[in-house]
């Protein structure tokens, strides 16, 4: 059967490897037989090529991107350690998303009064990791149009690096543009670095991480399956024009 390895972000916070480490517990439910392997592309080891390297002896896998966007650590870290294997290939970025939308609804949810995004005068901040990529501003800005179409509210983005406007300017601008309350979406996985920056941005209220909200292990299995049916099953190579 077709490995599945888990490739994270990493972090120093012992809360967020933790949840991490519950994430991939529950994936293992969700995928009876499948070998999962962790992997990190910063901070943490075992480094994605090096468990690319030691799996793809063993036969195929999908490596499955635990990152909300495209960037330089899916195009470059991963998209290094999976080129020298042709039976080893990198699933897409777990967002965009319909399921995470529904996930950061839920999370809104969890917040007192249970109404944020739904008062009016409310503002949702999406608030991002961020990166300097074009493709993965992109992929928020789908996110913040899937998460805009089940909320009455207005809906903007912050990023924590790499793209603007930052999340605390995010905020500001909500609240000069009028809003009475401006709730951040925490558009993040884990505890850790990039949602310390959320919570420390100014907003009135914070959501907490994705976490192990159950759509994040449906977004990540749907994930591999579709990568893996697509590496038992390759499109035939298409002749050149001419030929």
């Amino acid at each position: 059967m077709t490995a599945l390895i888990a490739c994270s972000h990493g972090t120093r916070f012992a809360e967020g490897r933790a949840t991490v480490s519950e994430i991939l517990d529950l994936l293992s439910l969700a995928l009876p037989g499948v070998r999962i392997e962790p992997a990190f592309v910063d901070v943490e080891q075992p480094e994605v090529d090096d468990v690319v390297a030691r799996v793809a002896a063993d036969g195929p896998a999908v490596v499955v991107p635990l990152l909300l966007s495209t960037g330089h650590h899916t195009k470059v870290d991963i998209g290094r350690a999976v080129a020298p294997y042709p039976h080893v290939v990198s699933a897409g970025t777990m967002g965009p998303h319909e399921l995470l939308a529904q996930a950061l609804l839920r999370r809104l949810g969890e917040l007192p009064g249970g109404d944020a995004g739904r008062r009016p005068g409310d503002h949702i901040v999406l608030a991002a990791a961020g990166s300097s990529d074009p493709e993965a501003v992109l992929d928020v800005e789908h996110m913040r149009d899937l998460l805009a179409e089940e909320l009455p509210a207005p809906v903007s983005i912050g990023y924590g690096a790499g793209a603007k406007p930052r999340i605390p300017r995010a905020v500001a601008a909500a609240r000069e543009g009028g809003a009475d309350r401006v709730i951040a979406a925490s558009y993040v996985l884990a505890p850790g670095h990039f949602a310390n920056l959320v919570l420390a941005a100014g907003a009135d209220q914070v959501s907490a991480p994705l976490g192990t909200d159950p759509a994040v292990i449906s977004v990540i299995a749907q994930r591999y399956r579709a990568a893996a049916a697509a590496l038992r099953h390759p499109e035939p190579a298409t002749s050149a024009i001419g030929a």
